[in-house]
């Protein structure tokens, strides 16, 4: 069975809406050899996007990465990012290339400023175009950005090429629902959500017990239905072994009853915007 549903990016291509995030791979050389199976598993599965970044183990997931795309990369939505301190023009083509070496490939799908800095936005675009014009990427987006960091973006004269716009969204943090989802939504921007298990807090969250009873499903597969349950939305979820992978694979075909949206939203209180 293959994770069918995709999105579309402003550029018309159309991803996955459930990838394999890859935050804390690489870090323990005992664990690779899980780590490389499950995302072959999820590759398998259609969960085909993977997510990583250069400061993920110092580059350690993206050796990761390659081990488990070696051979199959045509079939990979592959996404990484550059870190803030290295988002100056230079900087980014530097990281870019580094990341190339790590991840064995020729090109990056989607590459992401990781989360806003110092240096000017528009420097770092800068970077991304060349690296574009270079065919080292395909598509650039951001991470980590409010409503303020995209305004900044939208202007100048080629912010509106972004792709992405990657933040934590869960049922424990929803406070993007009060206008940068809006925002994103209404300019065709998909929201990339990474942490959609609150780094595993939801998995053991007894307010979900019930509903989950209810689905025959664990709270983790409950929590991630929930954030995919929207269209525009691309969930990332890291799952270091096979059976969390094909877990994760099953909340896709989980159809959540309106009744229990109504309740988990009242359980799961929205904070006031804070930007």
């Amino acid at each position: 069975m293959s994770a069918s549903r995709k999105t579309t990016l402003p550029a018309g291509e159309a991803i996955p809406v459930l990838g394999q995030g890859t935050a804390g791979m690489g870090e323990h050389s005992g664990s690779s050899r899980d780590e490389i199976a499950a995302l072959k598993t999820g590759i398998d599965l259609g969960m085909t996007l993977i997510d990583t970044a250069e400061s993920y183990a110092d580059g350690g997931a993206e050796q990761v990465v390659a081990e488990a795309i070696d051979g199959q990369r045509e079939k990979v939505f592959l996404v990484s990012k550059v870190h803030p301190h290295h988002a100056s023009r230079l900087g980014v083509v530097t990281s870019c290339e580094r990341s190339l070496r790590r991840l064995r490939t020729d090109r990056i799908d989607l590459f992401l400023l990781h989360w806003r800095g110092n240096v000017p936005l528009a420097e770092t675009i800068d970077g991304f175009e060349a690296l574009r014009s270079a065919g080292k990427i395909r598509y650039w987006g951001v991470g980590n950005f409010l409503i303020r960091d995209l305004k900044d973006l939208a202007a100048i004269p080629v912010g509106k090429l972004v792709q992405v716009n990657q933040i934590a969204y869960n049922l424990c943090r929803r406070d993007i629902e009060c206008d940068l989802l809006p925002w994103c939504r209404e300019r065709g921007v998909p929201i990339m959500a990474h942490s959609p298990i609150c780094g595993g807090h939801l998995a053991r969250d007894g307010r979900l017990a019930r509903a989950a009873e209810r689905y025959g499903c664990s709270r983790a597969q409950l929590a991630l239905a929930w954030v995919l349950r929207q269209d525009g939305i691309v969930a990332i979820p890291k799952a270091g072994n096979v059976r969390h992978v094909r877990e994760n694979r099953d909340a896709l075909d989980l159809r959540l009853a309106p009744a229990d949206l109504v309740e988990l939203v009242r359980i799961f209180a929205m904070p006031r915007s804070t930007t």
